[in-house]
Order: structure tokens, then C-alpha cells, then sequence
């Protein structure tokens, strides 16, 4: 459940500006609030059912938006390659062919 939290989030952070206001509201209080389907419903006067079923939409909305623009997959693949490049940059002797090659793959993300 974590891992798919965590992943919501990160969609959310991405793609948050394509969601109406009353999605990103839900998925907010959901998922980085930590509020129950319940607290929402009441917040807002409506079933728990509804909220569910809009929060559910929403999530599928988010994977298709990734599915087409691939925001967070380059985004964690930035990350890991910046992280080899500075465990290759505190090596002794780095290689340079190891950098370039890096940095090759960083230019094609973008």
C-alpha cells in the first residue's frame, strides 16, 4: 500500500494541473492528507461511494497520463543516472567514457 501511495503522490505532483479542482481536492486530502473516504465525504456532503468512486477514476486517469507522457518513469531515471554519475565522480580515477556515456543517456531523457 505504500508503494502505491508513494506512486500516487508522485503522479499527483506531475499531473495535478490536469485534474479538475474537486479531483485534486479528493486525491489531496486522500493521499498526502491521510484523510479516510469517510472524512471526505463528509467534508463535502457526499457519499462514501462517490468520493470512492471519484478518487478511483482520478488514480486511473493519472496512470494514463503517465502511460502517454512518461513524466515520473524519466524523472526516476534522471534520478538513478545522477546517482551513478557521482558515485563514478568519487571514484579515484573516474572513467571518462563512463561520464559521457551518462551523460549521453541524461541528453536522451529530454
Amino acid at each position: 500500500m505504500l508503494e502505491k501511495t508513494t506512486r500516487m503522490n508522485y503522479l499527483y505532483d506531475f499531473y495535478f494541473s490536469l485534474l479538475t479542482p474537486k479531483q485534486q481536492s479528493y486525491m489531496s486530502l486522500y493521499y498526502l492528507d491521510d484523510y479516510s473516504l469517510g472524512e471526505i465525504a463528509e467534508e463535502y456532503d457526499v457519499s462514501r461511494q462517490a468520493v470512492y468512486d471519484n478518487i478511483k477514476r482520478t488514480e486511473a486517469m493519472l496512470e494514463e497520463y503517465e502511460e502517454k507522457l512518461l513524466l515520473l518513469q524519466k524523472f526516476q531515471e534522471r534520478t538513478r543516472l545522477i546517482r551513478d554519475m557521482k558515485q563514478l565522480l568519487n571514484e579515484e580515477n573516474p572513467s571518462k567514457e563512463a561520464l559521457l556515456k551518462i551523460v549521453t543517456e541524461l541528453e536522451k531523457l529530454d
